[in-house]
């Protein structure tokens, strides 16, 4: 799907507050509200705009502590992979995955109770597990996520 200024624009006003107004993110834009509407359609439908999010306070649902888990495979074969993605889905803990190229395969964010709550899950979750070869673990003190969409994306996929 090829995306111009007017998608851009919406998918900048949509990634900073997702519950905005149809009205209100038409009028931003400059177009009509039908418009807008489609537009949105067309860009979910086209899976380029895969969902909306409701950022929560970690404290409010028992996290005390975040950790990037760095983990590196003992094998590299499709089957261990994707057996390997199936565990990180199924475990609450795991907020986000990454496969990576590097030194390690993937970057684990997790989310815990504390630090009692971090050991034992890396000690079942992660080194308990034959595929795993070494996990390496860094605390998360604060995250920020950025709203902001990369303004040269833009400029390198517009036509006008």
């Amino acid at each position: 799907m090829h995306l111009d200024r007017i998608d851009f624009a919406l998918l900048r006003l949509l990634r900073k507050n997702a519950r905005l107004p149809n009205k209100d993110l038409a009028e931003r834009v400059g177009i009509a509200p039908s418009t807008a509407l489609e537009r949105v359609r067309r860009l979910r439908e086209s899976r380029t705009l895969l969902g909306f999010h409701a950022e929560i306070t970690p404290a409010a649902i028992g996290i005390g502590l975040q950790a990037l888990v760095s983990v590196r495979l003992a094998q590299h074969s499709r089957t261990l992979l994707d057996g390997f993605q199936a565990h990180l889905h199924a475990l609450p803990e795991v907020l986000a995955f990454y496969h990576v190229a590097g030194a390690d395969d993937f970057l684990v964010h997790v989310g815990v109770r504390d630090s009692a709550h971090m050991r034992e899950f890396a000690l079942s979750a992660f080194t308990e597990r034959p595929e795993v070869a070494r996990i390496e673990t860094r605390l998360i003190f604060e995250f920020q996520r950025n709203t902001e969409l990369p303004g040269q994306l833009e400029l390198d996929r517009d036509d006008g």
